[in-house]
């Protein structure tokens, strides 16, 4: 199970979108049950893309920070690959015609909102699916809201007994502080204030601490990533895959094999 902030075709081409899109590629091609999860993000043209809603699966209202907020499922294939990707849709957080900022490249106020709503959406859709994935692989900062939701709200969901999360972290993220509320929508829904206690300075290496602390394993995207997230790492006792291009997708497979399989 991939779950990116950003995948192309969907999203213009950038490390990260390029390499959740490779990674699941290269696990679907060797004939890993593959699914990918990311925001439908108003940019996204779905005729173009061939997006439908699928109403089995939407209909339910996920809370975040006390208010109901309608969940809408979208799902496409990518051409050639035959791989699904499934959408986490609501008009009020993913309609705008813009990705993570306005037009004055300013982050939005609600970031911090749409990143809650996409974690609990994603696990409800999973649920839905009865799906039970070994790997759980996280990519880019809006996703990173999963590990901690996972590991702490949905702890008791037996789908997810078994599986492993794994953070990928990336070099490129975003300048300044999400909503100074982030900590307290995310204590509305887990009751622990040393959990959320990352997310009182919701800066992006923050929000990459908060993901690897409730991480099985975690990822070097980028050839280059923040000291600070590099010093942290040392502090966790987690297996960590090094930044290597040439064999960067066949060792994702033996890194997940060895996660799955305890070695």
């Amino acid at each position: 199970m991939f779950v990116s902030s950003e995948v192309v075709p969907y999203l213009p081409e950038t490390e990260l979108s390029s390499t959740s899109f490779n990674a699941a590629k290269n696990a679907h091609s060797k004939g890993v049950q593959t699914r990918i999860f990311m925001p439908r993000f108003g940019v996204i043209n779905e005729r173009r893309h061939q997006l439908h809603e699928v109403i089995r699966l939407s209909g339910m209202n996920l809370v975040v920070d006390d208010v109901d907020m309608p969940l809408i499922i979208k799902v496409a294939s990518i051409p050639k690959e035959r791989m699904q990707v499934y959408f986490i849709d609501n008009e009020e957080y993913f309609k705008r015609k813009a990705v993570f900022t306005d037009e004055d490249d300013q982050l939005f106020p609600d970031n911090d909102e749409r990143a809650i709503f996409f974690a609990k959406g994603v696990v409800e859709t999973v649920k839905k699916l009865n799906w039970a994935p070994d790997i759980i692989h996280v990519h880019g900062w809006m996703a990173s809201m999963l590990p901690i939701y996972l590991k702490e709200y949905y702890k008791e969901e037996p789908l997810f007994t078994g599986s492993k999360i794994v953070t990928s972290l990336y070099n490129g993220g975003f300048e300044g502080n999400l909503s100074g509320d982030f900590a307290k929508k995310v204590f509305f829904d887990i009751k622990d204030k040393k959990k959320v206690a990352h997310l009182e300075t919701p800066n992006y290496v923050n929000i990459l601490k908060c993901a690897i602390e409730n991480s099985d394993a975690v990822v070097h995207g980028s050839e280059t990533i923040p000291k600070e997230l590099i010093e942290f790492l040392k502090t966790q006792k987690v297996p960590v895959l090094g930044y290597d291009l040439e064999s960067q997708r066949d060792a994702y497979l033996g890194f997940y094999s060895d996660l799955v399989s305890g070695s």
